[in-house]
């Protein structure tokens, strides 16, 4: 028989492996919290790196932004106003723009994604399946500081921009046209800005 003596010792020594197995929890759950938290802020940029253009600051609106270094643009001289988040078409009133990228620029400083199509490319069921795939990527991402605009001097259907970052598609993917937003949206020089 167990003196009453043994049993507190017992006790205590059971209480002592639970709390150190809590602790030893918390901790880990801490560690990982602080790991992914650091994942995040160095995770590399998905795409091909674009250098960042020397003048990127604010032109008149109504004046050729350009020449940009990349087509389309990653960066460089922009307007002082943006675009709002969303899908345009060749019908919108900013399509018709005569220097959209004013704009768009502008909302890349800002830390957007924008996916630049090219229809001219494709059969009328191609440029609707293709807009369907953008739109679908787009609710995806709650529409946050997501843009599609058409633009019919890139020689591919698809070319998905972030501020110094560039993804080609000749076929449209979806899971890497979400890879590149999750890496590359807000990593710009104004990424708090709506």
């Amino acid at each position: 028989m167990k003196s009453q003596r043994q049993k507190v010792r017992e006790q205590r020594a059971r209480q002592r492996t639970i709390t150190r197995i809590t602790w030893g929890i918390i901790g880990g759950v801490i560690l990982i919290g602080l790991g992914y938290v650091f994942w995040i802020a160095v995770r590399p940029a998905a795409g091909q790196s674009i250098p960042v253009m020397a003048d990127t600051g604010h032109v008149e609106e109504g004046t050729d932004p350009g020449p940009f270094n990349s087509d389309p643009p990653t960066s460089g001289r922009h307007y002082a106003n943006e675009f709002e988040a969303g899908f345009y078409d060749d019908t919108s009133l900013e399509a018709q723009s005569p220097y959209p990228e004013g704009y768009l620029v502008h909302n890349l400083e800002h830390g957007y994604v924008i996916f630049w199509y090219n229809c001219q490319l494709l059969d009328e069921q191609g440029c609707q399946d293709l807009k369907t795939q953008i739109k679908d990527v787009i609710d995806e991402q709650d529409n946050f500081k997501v843009i599609a605009f058409p633009r019919d001097t890139i020689d591919v259907p698809v070319v998905v921009t972030s501020w110094g970052q560039m993804q080609t598609f000749e076929q449209f993917d979806p899971e890497r046209a979400n890879a590149f937003v999750v890496s590359n949206r807000n990593k710009a020089p104004e990424p708090e800005a709506p």
